[in-house]
């Protein structure tokens, strides 16, 4: 598998960084606004964004002394293509279970 897809498998396997990615997708959040969202120290949050960022689903911009976190949608996509191949797959198979069913019909 491609690392690009792995890292962002990665990045979704926590529940933690799946609720920031949900946080984000809201709004640009700080390291100390995300802190105060979670039961965990700071350096834990920067540790599950590091992850995020790794896997392409964030981005991180230094404004000042405050490094903003952003949403990135485009690092959603190599997930969306692997995903998509087993809806494919799954619409092949019910197609022909359908075409099997109404075959057996007449």
């Amino acid at each position: 598998m491609d690392p690009k897809i792995q890292n962002a498998f990665r990045a979704l396997a926590d529940p933690t960084r799946r609720d920031i990615v949900q946080m984000l997708a809201a709004k640009d959040m700080t390291i100390a606004q995300l802190t105060e969202r979670f039961d965990m120290t700071r350096a834990a949050v920067k540790k599950h964004l590091t992850v995020l960022s790794d896997g392409g689903l964030i981005t991180v911009e230094a404004k000042g002394r405050e490094r903003i976190n952003r949403l990135e949608p485009k690092g959603m996509a190599p997930v969306l293509d692997w995903l998509s191949y087993f809806d494919r797959f799954w619409d092949d198979r019910l197609s022909n279970l359908k075409e099997a069913i109404e075959r057996n019909k007449k």
